[in-house]
């Protein structure tokens, strides 16, 4: 456990993410967790990795995520963007409007303090789910429709 740890603040990584299938070669491992993980891939202002951490470990189906925890490692990086990433241990690739809701509101939360969500990815065993490439994530339009009491909540 303690290489996992140390493992997880540096990350070489030669080049730029420009791609989702970028990022999921860096976190690809951790799709073999039993329960849910949440993790944040930290970015430069070239869109080189600074780091990957998990944030959050759940239960077999969900975990507990707020941006001051999301946002915390970005904070210490100096990192200029994030990518979100979480595994299914069910093997479902697909979004919950858990997902969804906690998205828009770390995407909101990136948006208010400078640092830029490029995607979230839900991680799987041999493949992911880009909300990105999917259309999913809110764009900036979308994110200045957020009333305060969404964002507090979490809607």
């Amino acid at each position: 456990m303690l290489y996992e740890i140390v493992s997880e603040r540096k990350v070489a990584y030669a080049g730029k993410i420009q791609n989702p299938d970028d990022i999921y070669d860096l976190v690809k491992r951790y799709a073999q967790a039993k329960k849910e993980q949440f993790i944040v891939v930290t970015l430069n202002s070239v869109h080189e990795p600074l780091s990957v951490r998990i944030v959050t470990t759940g239960l077999i189906n969900r975990t507990i995520i707020h941006p001051r925890e999301v946002f915390y490692p970005a904070i210490q990086d100096l990192a200029t963007a994030v990518v979100l990433c979480h595994n299914h241990p069910s093997g479902d690739l697909e979004p919950s409007n858990e997902d969804k809701g906690i998205t828009n509101r770390l995407v909101a939360a990136g948006h208010i303090i400078g640092v830029n969500v490029l995607d979230h990815l839900i991680i799987g065993k041999s493949e992911y789910f880009s909300f990105r490439k999917n259309g999913c994530l809110p764009e900036d339009d979308e994110i200045l429709k957020f009333t305060l009491k969404d964002f507090l909540e979490g809607t």
